[in-house]
C-alpha cells in the first residue's frame, strides 16, 4: 500500500519537477554552456541527482519540496559533473563560479535529508 501511495505522489509531481528543473538548467547552463543529452526525473530513495557518462542528468522529483536555492545547488552540482566527472578541486571551482555559497547550500541539503 505504501509503495502505491509513494508512486501516486511521484506521478502527481513529476511533471512539475521536470518544468522547474528544466528552467533552472537553462538558467545555469547559460553560464556553463555544457551539452546536456537527456534529463530524467526519477523517484530514487537516496540520490538527489546524478550524471551519466553519456551526458544524461537525473534528478529526484523530491527536489520540488526543497528550498529553491538548495534545488539550484543540486542542478549546478550535476551540470558541473558534465565537465568534471569527480569531486576534485576543479569541480568545486566550477560550482563556485555561480554558487559562491555552495558549502552552505550543501549543508542545507544534508539537513533536508534528515528531516
Amino acid at each position: 500500500m505504501l509503495r502505491r501511495r509513494n508512486h501516486k505522489h511521484y506521478m502527481s509531481h513529476k511533471e512539475e519537477a521536470r518544468a522547474i528543473v528544466h528552467a533552472r538548467l537553462v538558467h545555469f547552463n547559460a553560464h556553463y554552456k555544457h551539452k546536456v543529452a537527456r534529463v530524467f526525473i526519477k523517484n530514487s530513495k537516496s540520490r538527489w541527482g546524478s550524471c551519466s557518462s553519456r551526458g544524461n542528468l537525473n534528478f529526484n522529483y523530491k527536489l520540488l519540496f526543497l528550498p529553491p536555492e538548495v534545488l539550484d545547488y543540486v542542478v549546478v552540482h550535476e551540470l558541473c559533473h558534465l565537465r568534471h566527472f569527480n569531486h576534485g578541486p576543479e569541480f568545486w571551482a566550477a560550482v563556485e563560479e555561480v554558487l559562491p555559497n555552495h558549502k552552505d547550500l550543501r549543508r542545507l541539503l544534508r539537513l533536508a535529508e534528515r528531516a
